[in-house]
């Protein structure tokens, strides 16, 4: 670990999910929808055409994410996923524009990695004058704490991402960042969390419209370091069925039922002994009151991830799951803290 910031030997990158046993029985470890899969994008997943090439250009995939944001189409970068345009706009800032990378002192570990990966040096939060940053990273929500973030108060005189990767699994309370805010940043946005089909990759970003730099050439830069055939025939129909309105509003309406699985899911953590960190997602960190082995519940079929990676190591973050996935994990943990906590079920 190096000023404050876990690097690539500490984390390995971890992430939630598969892993070397394949995919858990009862996966709290992804901030995946679980109230998916969305049936329409699933529906149009799985009718995508494998057999032939999809446009390179995704002219019709830019014009219908740029009437979903109502800005022009040259302001729409496609992604082979949120991670690979994160390595991209770090490895292009860092020709372009030479300088370090300022990352939230809580956060995605790729931020930091990428940083590293491309030489470039990390601040933290507020560490570092303007003058020494040519990179900035923001999100809203935070991850892994699902906070609403406070907005940038004025533009950057360099490049700058806001991560709105977990926008849509918002559950409670309000953006803080404003339209006029959110036009001098890259908006990166990646769907398939929300949607619960994150086995199908694909990511975009929004640049900015104002900007205290050549946002027009970092954008030209970016679409030239960008791989031919960015998505599969798969992702592209991910991120168009994601922009009708019936694929909107069922992710609203899985917010009902993800808001209560997780008031259960902390009340059932608090009844054994953990303490939460506040969250406007449908996922938080808790910490254990006392460490756990993670891999002797993976073996009982129950994934859950160490927040070590984003700066927390010993507490975890968890997502809310069904009654059944719940149920389960109450049993694992009973078997396990029952000698040194009190409390039972919910």
């Amino acid at each position: 670990m190096r000023d404050g910031v876990p690097d690539a030997s500490d984390a390995l990158r971890a992430h939630g999910g598969a892993d070397a046993r394949g995919a858990a029985r009862w996966d709290f470890s992804t901030c995946a929808n679980a109230a998916g899969p969305c049936p329409t994008a699933l529906a149009a997943v799985q009718s995508a055409d494998a057999t032939r090439y999809p446009d390179p250009a995704s002219t019709a995939l830019r014009r219908a994410l740029a009437a979903l944001h109502d800005v022009p189409p040259a302001r729409v970068l496609i992604a082979v996923s949120a991670s690979e345009f994160i390595q991209r706009v770090t490895a292009v800032t860092a020709r372009i524009r030479p300088g370090a990378v300022r990352v939230p002192r809580l956060a995605y570990g790729d931020y930091a990695h990428a940083a590293r990966a491309w030489g470039r040096a990390l601040h933290l939060d507020a560490s570092a004058p303007d003058a020494a940053v040519t990179l900035a990273w923001h999100a809203d929500p935070t991850s892994p704490l699902g906070e609403n973030a406070a907005a940038a108060a004025t533009p950057a005189p360099h490049p700058a991402v806001l991560d709105a990767v977990y926008a849509p699994l918002r559950l409670h309370g309000a953006s803080a960042w404003t339209e006029a805010a959110k036009d001098a940043v890259f908006v990166l946005h990646s769907p398939n969390k929300a949607l619960g089909l994150t086995g199908v990759r694909g990511a975009y970003a929004i640049a900015p419209a104002r900007a205290a730099y050549d946002a027009q050439a970092c954008c030209a830069a970016l679409e030239a370091a960008a791989p031919s055939w960015p998505l599969s025939a798969q992702g592209e129909a991910m991120l168009l069925a994601w922009t009708t309105p019936e694929v909107q509003r069922w992710v609203q309406d899985s917010h009902a039922p993800l808001a209560a699985w997780k008031q259960s899911l902390q009340e059932g953590l608090r009844a054994r002994g953990f303490r939460l960190w506040p969250s406007a997602t449908n996922f938080f960190v808790a910490q254990p009151p006392r460490p756990l082995e993670l891999q002797q519940l993976r073996a009982e079929g129950i994934a859950l991830r160490d927040a070590a990676s984003f700066g927390l190591a010993g507490q975890w973050r968890v997502s809310a799951q069904p009654p059944a996935a719940q149920a389960a994990l109450w049993a694992a943990l009973d078997r396990r803290l029952a000698p040194a906590t009190k409390g039972g079920a919910p």
